[in-house]
């Protein structure tokens, strides 16, 4: 999951930009106004415009001086685009309009907005702009004379030679000037659309790109918490083999040397804990050698179920297992290793913890189900009895080391991590009755590969 929090330092900085290109953009009427109107063929604005330009002072300044309100407000970012919008068509109606040098200043709003908005956005801002440049079209043709006036006196016949000839230039100008202005409302039309659909799609392409270099940053950090975790793991399994093995010669001999009942089954409880510790560093050295080695091999669900179900009866006999398989998951077939059966074991065994904590007794229930839509995946759903896990930590286990009263998140890390190499996913919500459900997912292959 990405983090928000870190997101926000680079979006404000984008918007503090986007407020002092308002300032800019002020400055630049003002500039125009004052100093280029006979330059660039303006036209000077009426006195009451200043009000306009002092409204738009006040919302540069407030847009600067609050620009982190937008952040994650895409609604309040497109209101702000709005506005830019509004005022540009106000200072372009009333310092030429559509004959306006400037005209194409019009077009910033929409590319801001296909940019760092959704498709809707641009979409609304190119409707709107058109519109207004619509609307300053509109009113230059209003403008435009019907027909050239009359001369008056000087000879009749040279006169109506002279004003036919002046009628005829004077409409073909008039021609000219409504194809230039045609051509001009198209261009306009033309150019938002390219802003709206290729930026926008752009701009779609390089979020789309970016989530996933985040996503793949998040898991390049997470294998190398991995690596290291398993770098201590596989020194300290290596220390702990030599006082295991001298542990059960010493174990082994007062076997033989007492007779005690109270100690017997004292002996018994010693035992039956160095089984499990040996048994899991023997699983410990073959998944070493099956992750080292790239050994993937076709595991049917039948006999998962059943090597599941044997090292729980050896390692956790105490814990209660209800497990269910569906006929379409017992014909299943996985493509595994031998990461994937002690990362079951892991979420089992902390599913029998929380069970027990909750008083609950070590109880779990275990579905392998196919799914009906694509019957390409295979979901396995870990139920717990316990008290369930807060919303905070559902969010971060599994992605994350976290800090619980229960422990670090480790082996939910681990598992994972291991599911992920696989193909799958892990999925951790709360039950709708109690506790909490792990869901597993990973792809199914057919026999015949």
């Amino acid at each position: 999951m990405m983090n928000v929090a870190n997101l926000n330092v680079p979006f404000s900085a984008n918007q503090q930009q986007l407020a002092l290109l308002r300032l800019v953009n002020w400055g630049l009427k003002i500039g125009l106004i004052l100093f280029a109107t006979d330059l660039f063929g303006l036209i000077t604005p009426p006195i009451s415009f200043s009000y306009v330009l002092i409204i738009e002072a006040c919302y540069v300044g407030f847009s600067y001086r609050f620009h982190r309100l937008s952040i994650n407000n895409q609604g309040l970012l497109f209101l702000t685009l709005l506005l830019d919008t509004l005022f540009w068509a106000t200072w372009l109606y009333y310092t030429g309009g559509a004959t306006n040098a400037f005209v194409s200043l019009l077009l910033l709003p929409i590319a801001i907005s296909a940019i760092t908005l959704p498709r809707w956005a641009p979409w609304s801002l190119t409707a709107l702009s058109t519109v207004f440049y619509s609307l300053m079209i509109i009113t230059i043709a209003d403008h435009m004379p019907d027909q050239p006036t009359m001369p008056v006196g000087g000879n009749m016949h040279a006169g109506h030679d002279m004003s036919q000839m002046a009628m005829d230039i004077s409409a073909s100008h008039l021609m000219s000037m409504g194809s230039h202005y045609l051509g001009m409302w198209f261009n306009f039309v033309i150019s938002a659309l390219v802003l709206t659909i290729t930026v926008g799609f752009i701009a779609k392409r390089i979020r789309q790109k970016n989530v996933e270099l985040q996503y793949l940053r998040e898991a390049q950090l997470r294998q190398e918490k991995i690596l290291a975790l398993g770098t201590a793991s596989a020194q300290m399994a290596h220390q702990l083999a030599t006082p295991l093995a001298t542990l059960r010669l010493l174990v082994d001999e007062i076997v033989d040397t007492t007779h005690q009942p109270e100690q017997t089954e004292l002996l018994a409880d010693m035992q039956q804990a160095l089984n499990r510790c040996e048994v899991t560093l023997s699983d410990l050295r073959l998944a070493t050698e099956s992750i080292r080695e790239q050994k993937l091999l076709h595991q049917s669900v039948d006999k998962l179920v059943v090597l599941l179900s044997d090292q729980i009866n050896l390692l956790m006999p105490e814990t209660q297992l209800n497990i269910c398989v569906t006929s379409a998951a017992e014909n299943a077939v996985l493509h595994t290793d031998m990461s994937l059966l002690p990362a079951l074991l892991a979420l089992v065994q902390n599913g029998a913890q929380a069970s027990e904590d909750n008083s609950q007794g070590a109880k779990v229930d275990i579905n392998f189900s196919v799914s009906p839509a694509s019957n390409q995946e295979l979901s396995i759903s870990i139920r717990d009895y316990g008290v369930g896990i807060a919303t905070h930590l559902l969010e971060t286990l599994g992605s994350n080391m976290v800090k619980s009263p229960k422990g670090m998140g480790v082996a939910v890390l681990l598992s994972h991590t291991s599911f992920e190499r696989l193909g799958g996913r892990l999925y951790l919500k709360a039950h709708p009755q109690c506790g909490t459900e792990a869901i597993v997912t990973l792809p199914l292959v057919h026999r015949d590969c």
